[in-house]
């Protein structure tokens, strides 16, 4: 059921409107945004609550666009937006419990990371002291803490995007917003910000995360957002999407100095309706079902008796649910 927001009011305090629990953490309503000619965001409507939600869609599909909506860097041109039952335009107190991590927001490269989220602390009200226990805290969560005392400037790109993460928790937020946080990041920096993102959630958090790679997405939860040229294409469970996805026509790629041998073994299988051999050491599997074949593909190898060196399913990624999710229903 929809909360009724004409519950909250838009002068009331932190105090008053914390007292709303059934309100969600996020409420887009018919929300729209444009600059000049071009469309932004078309339409759209949703309704976000606790746990990891990630936001899915090419370059220009309006996810960052959404997430400034959300964070108050950006109006909507049509439409309302209410964080925790209140609209944060009419009243920011909503804005005390976001943290918000831009997709190119710039360091100050000179300060320690340490003296960087110390320095937030206190422009969120904390004393000295408060201010300083903090900083420890969070930069110790996102695995920080023996690099504290180093200039930002000689970070990773990966121990940046973690301080700018440390940054957004240090008021204990109950709203996280992150842009593409794992972008230009090495594989244990992506791993580790992961497992933050994930913790984060299981505290009960709400976490709001854009990237346009389903792998990383699907590794950090199941719940997501689609957009794509401005409009909302999916909400809901990821998993329900691939088991639609499933059944439509999927390649797999295996990797073998014997593809014909291995090419004869599965072409019996009654969910492969064809093998290719696209170069002498790769054989293509085409199936209309990718559980089915993925569920017997090691006993069909092991049967063969050819060894396969790698496993890849080319038509696992964005565009291919976009393709799918745009006009592959019929």
């Amino acid at each position: 059921m929809m909360p009724d927001f004409d519950q909250v009011g838009e002068g009331q305090t932190q105090k008053e409107w914390q007292k709303v629990p059934e309100a969600p953490a996020i409420m887009v309503d018919h929300v729209s945004k444009w600059y000049g000619q071009v469309i932004g965001l078309n339409d759209v409507s949703l309704a976000i609550s606790g746990g990891v939600t990630g936001v899915l869609g090419m370059n220009g599909a309006g996810k960052s666009t959404l997430l400034k909506i959300i964070v108050g860097r950006l109006r909507p041109s049509q439409g309302q937006i209410r964080l925790f039952g209140t609209d944060p335009f009419k009243n920011p107190a909503p804005y005390h419990r976001l943290g918000y991590v831009s997709e190119s927001e710039k360091l100050y490269d000179w300060m320690t990371g340490l003296d960087f989220v110390t320095t937030l602390a206190r422009l969120h009200g904390m004393t000295r002291n408060e201010a300083r226990e903090r900083a420890e805290h969070v930069l110790d969560f996102v695995g920080l803490a023996d690099v504290g005392n180093k200039e930002i400037g000689k970070y990773s790109k990966g121990m940046r995007q973690r301080v700018k993460i440390a940054h957004a928790l240090v008021n204990d937020p109950d709203l996280i917003v992150l842009d593409e946080p794992l972008q230009g990041c090495d594989p244990l920096a992506r791993t580790t910000i992961m497992n933050v993102i994930r913790e984060l959630g299981a505290m009960g958090k709400t976490i709001l995360v854009t990237s346009h790679i389903l792998s990383e997405i699907e590794r950090i939860t199941e719940q997501i957002v689609i957009l794509h040229n401005g409009r909302l294409l999916a909400l809901g469970n990821l998993h329900s999407i691939r088991e639609l996805l499933d059944h439509i026509p999927h390649r797999i790629l295996l990797r073998t100095p014997d593809p014909r041998n291995l090419g004869r073994s599965v072409l019996p299988h009654p969910s492969v309706y064809g093998v290719r051999f696209p170069n002498p050491e790769e054989l293509i599997i085409e199936t209309n079902s990718l559980s089915d074949v993925h569920q017997d593909l090691p006993k069909l190898i092991v049967e063969s008796g050819v060894k396969v060196t790698a496993i890849e399913n080319p038509d696992d990624n964005l565009q291919s649910l976009l393709g799918y999710l745009i006009g592959g229903r019929s």
